[in-house]
C-alpha cells in the first residue's frame, strides 16, 4: 500500500534551493527542488527540505514554493548566512556553466524530530552531493539516511566543480540503492574508483556492482538513457528530438520521472521513457519548475516524437 495514501507515494528531496542567476534573470532552482516540484506535479506527497537565508531571496523561494502547490513545512531560515545562489552562463551549444557561491544557508541544513518523522513514513528519499560539501548538512542527511525504511534512496550525484570530494562520493554510494549521473560523471566515478569498462553498460555495470545498487541510470544528453538493475536487466531507451530552449532542470526532470514510472511498480525501460520524455519536455521551456502534468507527459510519448538513438546502444534497446 503507498505511505502516501490520497496523495501518491511520500518523497523526501533534501539539499539546495537557490536562485540560478542566468542572463535572463533569476530563476528558481536547485536539483532537490526541481526533482521535488515534478514529483509534486505527478501527484505525490513531494516534500523540499532545505536551508533559506533570512533575506529577500529566501522570503521569493519561499513565496515560489507555495506558489507552485507545495509544502513549505520543511523549509528552514539561518540568521547568519544567505540564501544560495548560482551564476549560470551557457556556451553557444547551449550548455550551462555555473559559478556556485559558497557558505550560504542549504550548507547548514539541521536534522529535526519532525523532519526525521516525515523520512522514517517516506517512500523515497532523494540527495544529491553539493549539500554535502560542508559536514553540517551532511551530517544531517547522513543521521536521515540511517533511519530511512523506504524503498528507494537515491543518489543524483550532479557533480560541480569544487563542490564535492572522493570521500563524499564513497559515503553516499554506500547509502543510495539507486544511482543516477549523467555519461560525463560515469567517466568522473569510474576513474575514481578504479572501476574498468570500455562502455558505458561495461562502466555502469562494473559501477552497480561495486556499490551494491538496486538501479543505475546514466542519461545520456538527447540521445535517452542506459539503465541497468540488480536483477540483471540492461536496457537502452533513445532521447527525443526537440527544439532546445533551456536545459537547466531537464535531468531533474528526468529523474523524477524515472522515479515516478519505478515507484508506479513500471518496467526498468517504461521509467526511462517516461523521464526521457519529462526531461525533453522541460527542456523546451524557460526555467525548470514551468508546469507538465502527467497527461500532457503520456500525449507527448503518444504523439511520437522523432527519437535519437545513440546508435552504440542501439542493440539494447526493447522492440
Amino acid at each position: 500500500m503507498k505511505k502516501g495514501g490520497l496523495l501518491g507515494f511520500t518523497i523526501v528531496s533534501f539539499g539546495e534551493a537557490l536562485w540560478d542567476l542566468l542572463p535572463i534573470g533569476p530563476v528558481l532552482g536547485g536539483a532537490p527542488l526541481n526533482f521535488a516540484y515534478r514529483l509534486s506535479s505527478l501527484g505525490h506527497r513531494s516534500i523540499i527540505v532545505s536551508r533559506l537565508g533570512k533575506d529577500d531571496l529566501g522570503a521569493k523561494v519561499r513565496e515560489q514554493i507555495v506558489n507552485l502547490g507545495m509544502d513549505d513545512t520543511y523549509l528552514q531560515w539561518d540568521d547568519a548566512y544567505p540564501t544560495g545562489t548560482v551564476d549560470i552562463y551557457f556556451d553557444e551549444d547551449k550548455n550551462p556553466n555555473y559559478t556556485i557561491t559558497e557558505n550560504v544557508a542549504y550548507d547548514y541544513i539541521e536534522s529535526s524530530p519532525n523532519l526525521e518523522n516525515i523520512v522514517r513514513s517516506a517512500d523515497c528519499l532523494c540527495f544529491g552531493t553539493l549539500a554535502q560539501r560542508n559536514t553540517v548538512s551532511q551530517q544531517s542527511l547522513l543521521r536521515l539516511l540511517s533511519i530511512f525504511s523506504g524503498k528507494f534512496a537515491l543518489l543524483d550525484i550532479n557533480l560541480r566543480k569544487n563542490c564535492y570530494s572522493a570521500e563524499i562520493l564513497k559515503i553516499s554510494l554506500e547509502q543510495a540503492n539507486v544511482l543516477k549521473l549523467n555519461d560525463e560523471e560515469l567517466v568522473v566515478l569510474v576513474d575514481l574508483l578504479g572501476l574498468r569498462g570500455d562502455s558505458v553498460p561495461d562502466q555502469a555495470e562494473n559501477l552497480l556492482k561495486h556499490a551494491d545498487l538496486d538501479y543505475c541510470v546514466v542519461t545520456l544528453g538527447e540521445r535517452g538513457a542506459f539503465a541497468l538493475s540488480l536483477r540483471g536487466e540492461k536496457i537502452y531507451s533513445p532521447g527525443y528530438h526537440v527544439s532546445l530552449v533551456d536545459p537547466c532542470g531537464s535531468g531533474d526532470g528526468f529523474t523524477a520521472g524515472f522515479i515516478h514510472a519505478l515507484l508506479e511498480g513500471g518496467s526498468l525501460n517504461k521509467a526511462c521513457r517516461f523521464g526521457n520524455a519529462l526531461g525533453s519536455m522541460v527542456a523546451q521551456q524557460e526555467g525548470a519548475t514551468q508546469p507538465i502534468s502527467y497527461q500532457e507527459v503520456m500525449a507527448f510519448m503518444e504523439a511520437g516524437c522523432p527519437g535519437v538513438i545513440d546508435e552504440r546502444l542501439s542493440d539494447l534497446m526493447e522492440q
